[in-house]
């Protein structure tokens, strides 16, 4: 086989080249609109978004530089080529030697590109711009305007394909957290409970995730964000398990209580109140709605039954293209206080509600939700209450 048949352009890509140009159609008008004469994108979910590339790699800096009226141009690491061929439509491509300055390689080439001194904007908000690299830009450029925004504002409202890519992902979610629950038991291992949920998941199609499934138990479960450390499953434990999947780069998330044997009352009533949070939430997720009326909504909840103490989080955060180290979109949406976008149709979110005794337990349900017209469409086929084992 001939180096030139390894590396067909697009090859491996998650899309049609079509929605690619759609997108960067839409990133120009954005651009347009805010009188950029160019936009340096950074961010590894933006770079997925506007032209496919996907790779582990991008802890090594890589951009896509988009000028608003000639050709794109990829800046990446030469081991990276022959990846970004197999993902992406895109025919320019600047590599970059283990040794080099990228941040001179970036500059040099928007010099070839006749944009020194034009109104050029970089994301600055993303996760993987470090501090120097952005000094060394400002040193060789002057001002760089910040540009975060113009490609997450365009990921918000996920196409019909991109759809299609959160409900495998969900399907695959659902096959994770159905294999993690039938494997709590007294005895077991609160890894072998993650084992079953990733075997399952991964079995069934899922790539690697934007982060590691978040499962506690015992004590450890009344933790926020604590996760698997090789305990032993108890009788009278509970069992907390979140987790996602992801298909093509869009991610679904999931969280479910189990207990081992009869859950106490006080964690029951707790539960009725998230699954009541969780149902009010859901019941505001029309099209023209706030998104801070929806967390408004599950907070009043909370308010009313006296929880206030137990609930001190956003009710929910957009859900799509994610790379480690979060499954979220954080930088997209959230579902939270002062949060003034609206809900349209083709937006997803996550929403995890939890009441926690902190230390002692925690418990709640979520929902992956895509806002339709009529309503929200939730992703889960596993009941949301608590699932006694």
């Amino acid at each position: 086989m001939t180096n030139a048949a390894k590396t067909v352009q697009g090859t491996e890509s998650a899309f049609p080249q079509g929605e690619y140009d759609e997108r960067i159609q839409r990133a120009r008008a954005a651009m347009a609109a805010r009188g950029l004469d160019a936009l340096v994108v950074t961010g590894p979910e933006n770079i997925f978004y506007l032209c496919g590339q996907q790779t582990p790699g991008y802890y090594t800096f890589q951009c896509m530089i988009l000028p608003l009226d000639t050709e794109p141009v990829f800046l990446l690491r030469q081991l990276e080529l022959h990846n970004f061929q197999r993902n992406a439509f895109m025919a320019n491509a600047v590599v970059y030697a283990d040794n080099a300055q990228p941040a001179e390689v970036l500059v040099d080439q928007l010099a070839r590109l006749n944009l020194v001194g034009k109104h050029v904007a970089i994301e600055k908000r993303g996760w993987f711009l470090p501090i120097g690299f952005y000094e060394r830009l400002v040193e060789r450029l002057g001002t760089v305007t910040d540009g975060f925004g113009i490609v997450e504002g365009l990921r918000c409202v996920k196409s019909a394909l991109e759809l299609v890519m959160i409900e495998q992902a969900g399907r695959l979610t659902n096959l994770g957290m159905t294999a993690g629950i039938a494997a709590i038991r007294p005895g077991a291992s609160e890894n072998a409970v993650v084992a079953a949920m990733l075997a399952a998941s991964i079995g069934g199609g899922s790539e690697y995730l934007g982060m590691e499934p978040l499962v506690s138990s015992g004590p450890r479960s009344g933790v926020p964000h604590a996760t698997w450390r090789r305990r032993t499953l108890e009788q009278g434990d509970p069992v907390f398990l979140e987790m996602a999947s992801c298909y093509n780069r869009y991610h679904a998330a999931l969280l479910r209580t189990a207990w081992i044997g009869r859950a106490p009352q006080e964690a029951r009533d707790m539960m009725s109140v998230c699954e009541e949070a969780l149902e009010a939430a859901l019941g505001r997720m029309t099209p023209g709605t706030p998104f801070e009326a929806v967390h408004n909504a599950a907070q009043a909840v909370i308010e009313r039954h006296g929880m206030t103490d137990r609930y001190k989080k956003r009710t929910g955060y957009s859900l799509g293209i994610s790379f480690a180290p979060d499954w979220g979109e954080w930088m997209v949406g959230s579902l939270f206080t002062d949060e003034h976008a609206v809900l349209q149709p083709g937006m997803v979110f996550h929403l995890p509600t939890a009441l926690r005794e902190y230390g002692v337990y925690t418990v709640g349900a979520s929902e992956t939700a895509i806002v339709t017209e009529n309503g929200p469409r939730t992703l889960s086929t596993i009941p949301r209450g608590i699932i006694e084992v």
